[in-house]
């Protein structure tokens, strides 16, 4: 008895499988679907990029605590629009400024850079800028020769 029930139990088993496999595939695609998925591939084909006429400013010798800033220029070379949602420097005494709107193809935008002129030496920053581009993210440098202020001389001064 147990085994006319597995028997059975087995061939309605194969009979409903194969049954509910007899539609093709191809007609169970919708069209509506696949127009939706090729337009938003050709959507993510559009990217924004970032394309600077300079990616590292030299300020030169300075003297220490002697502010300086720099425009960095970039133009969107791609074709959505740019947006830049973070621009982060390597330490705080680098402030980077980068435009809020939409910097649209073709479009230049500024990137303002404020350093304070701390350091000593050969210094080197680095400015992070977080955007909507491919590489998801830009690098630009600034770097100077900072100077220590003139030392006076210790003890009395005649």
């Amino acid at each position: 008895m147990k085994r006319i029930t597995t028997i059975l139990s087995l061939i309605a088993v194969v009979t409903l499988t194969s049954v509910s496999c007899k539609d093709k595939a191809s007609q169970k695609i919708v069209a509506d679907n696949v127009e939706s998925a090729v337009s938003r591939d050709e959507a993510d084909k559009k990217v924004p990029v970032m394309t600077f006429e300079k990616t590292e400013h030299d300020f030169g010798t300075i003297q220490r605590g002697t502010p300086q800033e720099t425009v960095f220029t970039f133009t969107n070379t791609g074709d959505a629009p740019l947006i830049i949602t973070d621009a982060k420097s390597s330490c705080g005494c680098t402030v980077p400024n980068p435009p809020k709107e939409p910097i649209a193809p073709g479009e230049k935008g500024e990137l303002l850079v404020k350093f304070n002129g701390s350091g000593q030496n050969q210094v080197t920053k680095t400015i992070t800028v977080t955007a909507n581009t491919a590489k998801g993210s830009e690098i630009v440098r600034i770097k100077a020769f900072v100077q220590a202020p003139e030392a006076t001389p210790a003890g009395p001064v005649k």
